[in-house]
């Protein structure tokens, strides 16, 4: 800690940059409300009135699928976190990480590990609290592989984060419109202001001082919108390094 200590007093935009991720580990205090205000019964319903005609998520002949009411939309965020959550478990704890990131690397990547651990356990809480049948409606821990991605590489690590976290964006930005419930509607904004954060905070590692931490390449210069992406799309970018296998018969 007092090597971060001492980049911190000689670099003023490193601490603005911990400052400004800081602010994401506070985006989830108080969503675990989210679920007090109903009972199980009510979420039921609310979730029937939702988008996919109440498919709740669950095995559909033999293989786990998503679903497609605001629960299936939920699944398929746990999903997404679930991934995201692998990956910088994988880079913090690589062989290279304390030798070839520098220490600003470091502390901004292990900050975005804890993040996403974070919302991979929240989602995980929040649909065992709401669905109905949680052993057998609550999607299963994915397994995932990278080929040949070397976790101790920088560039291929930073690379990668920059691609996951535009993705998660664009997910989260696809997801909010097919949400019925309001509630949810706000945690999905909480999540992608984060997700926002982590991937602006990457492309400033990527190349420091620059304007690439705005995401020009992400953002419509006409509307001043950033990027959406169906599920469909999300998931086949995501198929690339998730080797469960599930559907997704009732998200666009």
């Amino acid at each position: 800690m007092k090597n971060v200590v001492r980049i911190e007093e000689a670099n003023p935009s490193f601490t603005n940059r911990r400052s400004f991720l800081k602010l994401s580990g506070l985006t989830l205090v108080g969503t675990t409300l989210l679920l007090a205000g109903c009972s199980n019964d009510e979420e039921v319903d609310l979730m029937k009135k939702g988008n996919g005609n109440g498919h709740f998520p669950g095995p559909k002949g033999g293989v786990f699928d998503l679903g497609g009411n605001d629960l299936g939309v939920l699944t398929y965020a746990y999903a997404l976190e679930q991934l995201e959550a692998d990956f910088y478990t994988r880079v913090v704890n690589s062989s290279g990480f304390t030798t070839n990131f520098t220490a600003e690397d470091q502390q901004v990547l292990t900050d975005l590990y804890h993040h996403e651990v974070i919302h991979r356990e929240f989602f995980q809480a929040a649909l065992t609290a709401a669905l109905p049948n949680p052993d057998r409606m609550l999607l299963p821990d994915l397994a995932f592989n990278y080929g040949s991605l070397n976790f101790s590489s920088r560039a291929q690590v930073l690379a990668t984060a920059k691609a996951l976290e535009d993705t998660g964006v664009a997910a989260y930005n696809g997801a909010g419109r097919l949400l019925t419930n309001p509630e949810y509607l706000l945690l999905a904004g909480k999540i992608v202001s984060v997700e926002a954060r982590h991937a602006s905070a990457i492309r400033s590692l990527i190349n420091p001082n620059s304007k690439d931490f705005a995401g020009d390449d992400v953002v419509d210069p006409n509307t001043g919108l950033d990027v959406v992406k169906n599920p469909s799309e999300v998931l086949a970018i995501a198929d690339g390094f998730i080797t469960t296998e599930f559907t997704a018969m009732y998200l666009p």
